[in-house]
């Protein structure tokens, strides 16, 4: 989980900058911020119960304050970190035991300061028991703290197993404190400190549709007849084709580890080493073997196959050992992601948290370049692949390409991603593409589009029935484009009209003008609102009798009112609403 960035001031909020988090920024203060907070202490107290890691660009009181009332589980709580002002310094205050002393030293490093680490075992041990590398477990937590005391007394420890991390431990083989290093299950009444490796892969196999619960028992059944520790799962690997399988996918989750696949031409090449290959199998999925062949191909030549294939009704599981601790990112492939963003106009203030989120998370970004370069705080140093107008299919086709290998991407649009934006089509080019490519987990995110946007601005001219149009004949007829004016026209709509004239396209806006003008007249009421969210932009209100067509471009939204849209003066601006019938309702 990337830690929150936490900043009070524009001078914090340049400094969070140097690094990879989310940045949350004060509003009245702080320009740029992924979130805006006008409450200080409220919104620490909603992050730290979210289990966030907090990294505060403020005073350290601030920060003790705001959480003292939350404290509670010290194995539970999520690092929280101070930085002084100068970024000197970078203090973990809480969340020792969930990464903040390391998070702090990651912090110190990047500020070019120092980490101002407290805690007694990092200090005289240089390491911290409780805090094992990624992907390793400890199985029972209570024996930390006597192990770390008998450390600190200044006697030495007897370490059974590999573990390279702990090598600067003062180690006697007679010692009565003992650190053991296991893949197996631990037994009653063993008083040493367990820690169990990531080395061990989880083979699945299961018919489309097989329910978590069903493969969770399956799972659960294959360690316990083996003797192994679910701890010690470093992955659950299958075939590629089952890289959607929501059962497994979610039993992955349960264990708390990576799902991972394999193509059947990498499975195939472990059918030496299996147990029991199957003809049925191969004539399925191209393969004789997946769940043993899955855990082998994981683990490599130097490792063993410890639990061979067990059967439940509808999936199979194998489980092999590796010699050495496992790396989950570099096995097989992951599923892939394809997050289609919605950036809304542009301007920080309007980007949803979510989309925020899917671009720090990408590890790579699809877009038009200027959008790209709206966002360039979020995607910096990702892979980028960006492309001008006009290239729209190009893009969406180089996003799914990626997501199919694998990758977690963004495609990047303006406004909301669903409308006129490159959502649709990436589900057209999803439903008349490959396998490869429907097995790719979507999400569509949104974002504030201009319609939207100009109605903010404007006041509330959305307030009834409304409808949006697109001018551009570039994929729909102008026929059908002013049948749909008409039909909107006659309804009395409220009307969007989106991409209403570009340097080449200018025939379709005047003819729009005169087909309102000719169902509500010449003071039915026009705003045209430019460059929303962005630098010089501009809202004017007229009337569609006025010359206002000419000074229309790509970059403007055009709102028409309906009969009942208003206009009226709030000192020197106009406002413009267009009522529901609410006063009238309620009048006696």
């Amino acid at each position: 989980m990337k830690p929150v960035l936490f900043c009070l001031t524009q001078a914090g909020a340049d400094l969070a900058r140097k690094l990879n988090g989310e940045l949350h920024g004060y509003r009245p203060r702080v320009g740029g911020a992924d979130v805006v907070f006008d409450d200080a202490t409220a919104h620490l107290a909603a992050l730290f119960k979210a289990g966030r890691p907090i990294v505060g660009f403020c005073a350290a009181g601030i920060l003790v304050r705001a959480l003292a009332p939350l404290l509670g589980q010290k194995h539970s709580e999520p690092a929280v970190i101070a930085v002084s002002a100068d970024g000197k310094f970078a203090i973990p205050l809480l969340g020792g035991h969930r990464g903040a002393n390391r998070l702090a030293q990651h912090v110190a490093a990047a500020l070019g300061g120092q980490a101002a680490v407290t805690t007694a075992g990092d200090i005289a041990l240089g390491i911290s028991l409780d805090e094992p590398p990624p992907g390793w477990r400890i199985a029972n937590i209570d024996a930390v703290k006597p192990v770390a005391a008998s450390l600190l007394a200044g006697e030495n420890v007897r370490i059974d197993g590999d573990a390279a991390w702990l090598a600067a431990l003062p180690q006697d083989e007679t010692a009565q404190t003992t650190i053991r290093i296991t893949a197996q299950k631990p037994t009653a009444g063993d008083s040493a400190l367990i820690y169990h490796p990531p080395v061990l892969a989880v083979g699945v196999g299961c018919e489309r549709g097989t329910s978590c619960e069903e493969i969770e028992t399956l799972i659960a059944a294959t360690l316990a007849e083996a003797g192994l520790a679910a701890g010690a799962v470093a992955c659950l690997v299958s075939i590629d084709v089952k890289s959607d399988e929501q059962g497994l996918l979610a039993a992955a989750n349960s264990l708390g580890v990576p799902a991972r696949f394999f193509d059947a031409a990498a499975l195939s090449a472990q059918e030496p080493r299996v147990t029991a290959p199957s003809d049925y199998v191969r004539a399925t999925v191209g393969t004789a073997s997946v769940a043993e062949a899955a855990a082998l191909e994981a683990v490599g030549a130097a490792g063993t196959l410890l639990a061979p294939k067990r059967k439940s009704a509808r999936a199979t599981c194998a489980v092999a050992m590796s010699p050495v601790p496992l790396d989950a990112s570099k096995i097989g492939r992951a599923r892939g992601h394809l997050d289609i963003v919605g950036i809304g106009p542009g301007s920080d203030a309007w980007r949803t948290p979510e989309a925020s989120e899917a671009l720090a998370a990408a590890d790579c970004v699809v877009g038009y370049g200027l959008y790209l370069d709206l966002v360039t705080d979020l995607i910096d140093g990702k892979q980028r692949f960006e492309t001008g107008l006009g290239h729209e299919t190009g893009r969406v086709e180089r996003a799914l390409d990626l997501a199919a290998e694998g990758r977690r991407v963004a495609l990047v649009c303006s406004g909301d991603a669903g409308i006129y934006a490159l959502a649709t089509l990436a589900f057209e080019r999803l439903e008349a593409g490959s396998p490869e490519r429907r097995r790719i987990a979507v999400r569509v995110c949104p974002g504030i589009s201009a319609l939207q946007a100009a109605a903010a601005r404007l006041g509330a001219p959305l307030g009834h029935d409304f409808c949006a149009i697109s001018l551009s004949d570039l994929l729909t007829p102008s026929a059908t484009i002013e049948q749909r004016l008409r039909a909107a026209a006659a309804g009395d709509f409220v009307v969007a009209l989106y991409n209403p004239a570009s340097e080449r396209r200018r025939s379709l806006l005047p003819l729009a003008r005169e087909i309102f003008m000719a169902a509500r007249g010449a003071d039915c009421l026009v705003a045209c609102a430019r460059n929303l969210g962005r630098g010089g932009e501009r809202v004017a209100i007229a009337r569609l009798g006025d010359a206002w067509v000419e000074s229309v471009d790509m970059l403007t939204l055009v709102l028409i009112g309906s009969t009942a849209t208003r206009a009226f003066a709030m000192g020197e601006q106009q406002r413009l609403y267009t009522p529901r019938g609410y006063a009238a309702k309620e009048t006696p």
